[in-house]
């Protein structure tokens, strides 16, 4: 059998938990590499295993980030890749979807795929499903350079943005299931790096910026305009619990969609804390640096303009500075 002509990239990092569910949802496609950053926890051996190509990764801490090293360095069959995490597994129906896609020729450049929440072992069928351009025609995309080198939280892969597209966008009907086998601890770990990362990028502008260039996802007031208007918005924990829980029906999935409305809350308000925590800092220090005089003070005329202790120091995100430029 010679499988769907697609080559299927999985990034991993200590995934032993997530990566057979994940391989053995793929086993239609022609290529399945598994793209590994030094796990310690058996993840190559099982991956081996269950038939796919093991490729070591190490980060270099410059861009290119995983994603578009994987498009640019891998020795890929085919020209349409498929990104899947590790805690992802493309349903049945969509596998077949992206097989009849693929034989009768694709009309777009790239696809957004849904990801539906699995949590509690079950599939949520209402809530705030997460949206990404997942099928790539390698020729025609690429994750552009964000300024976010200073957000060590983030670390090697591209963070919460799609890659430009030299072409049209289309959107495939049916999901891919996201759920971690990890405990919950895993998750707060991972928000933890993610709300570090936006809250960065949101303190200074970036974040406008980046909604700027992403592509439109064909929704009927588009994917711009909807995250602009969030930007905006005050209280955003308290509407993206309400977009969960009420306007998208979550509360019709019980406790596992009042969980997973209250965990989008809680992350916005993680990032809102965070910034608001910049915010003061910064203020702080200009205060101080206004109230020393040359004489008084420790440092040269130099060194005044040194930028204060980052309040993201806990989770070793640096914010870019006059004194700390991007790598």
């Amino acid at each position: 059998m010679t499988g769907i002509p697609v080559s299927v990239v999985v990034m991993t990092r200590n995934e032993a938990a997530n990566i057979g569910p994940c391989l053995v949802a793929l086993t239609g496609f022609a290529e399945c590499l598994v793209v590994d950053s030094g796990s310690g926890d058996g993840t190559p051996d099982l991956a081996r295993s269950l038939g796919a190509r093991v490729v070591p990764f190490r980060w270099n801490g410059r861009y290119p980030k995983k994603k578009q090293w994987c498009l640019d360095s891998l020795p890929l069959a085919h020209d349409w890749v498929l990104f899947v995490d590790a805690d992802e597994r493309p349903t049945a129906a969509l596998v077949d979807e992206i097989a009849v896609l693929m034989a009768g020729g694709p009309r777009h450049a790239a696809y957004w795929i849904d990801g539906r929440p699995i949590l509690r072992g079950r599939a949520l069928r209402f809530g705030c499903w997460n949206r990404k351009l997942a099928l790539l025609d390698r020729r025609r995309v690429r994750f552009p350079d964000q300024p976010d080198l200073d957000v060590a939280a983030m670390w090697e892969v591209e963070g919460h943005y799609q890659p430009l597209v030299a072409g049209t966008t289309g959107r495939l009907r049916h999901p891919m299931d996201h759920g971690d086998a990890k405990p919950p601890s895993a998750w707060f770990d991972r928000h933890n790096r993610y709300s570090d990362w936006e809250a960065a990028l949101r303190v200074d502008g970036r974040m406008e910026r980046l909604i700027d260039g992403e592509p439109e996802d064909g929704g009927v007031l588009g994917r711009r305009a909807l995250k602009r208007l969030f930007q905006r918005l005050p209280g955003r924990p308290l509407w993206a619990f309400l977009h969960a829980y009420v306007l998208r029906l979550g509360v019709l999935d019980g406790a596992a969609g009042l969980d997973h409305a209250l965990g989008r809350a809680f992350y916005y308000w993680q990032v809102g804390l965070k910034m608001r925590a910049v915010v003061q800092a910064q203020a702080s220090a200009a205060r101080l640096s206004s109230d020393c005089s040359p004489s008084s003070s420790p440092y040269s005329s130099t060194n005044t303009m040194r930028s204060p202790p980052s309040a993201f120091s806990r989770s070793k995100v640096r914010l870019r500075t006059p004194g700390s430029s991007i790598r």
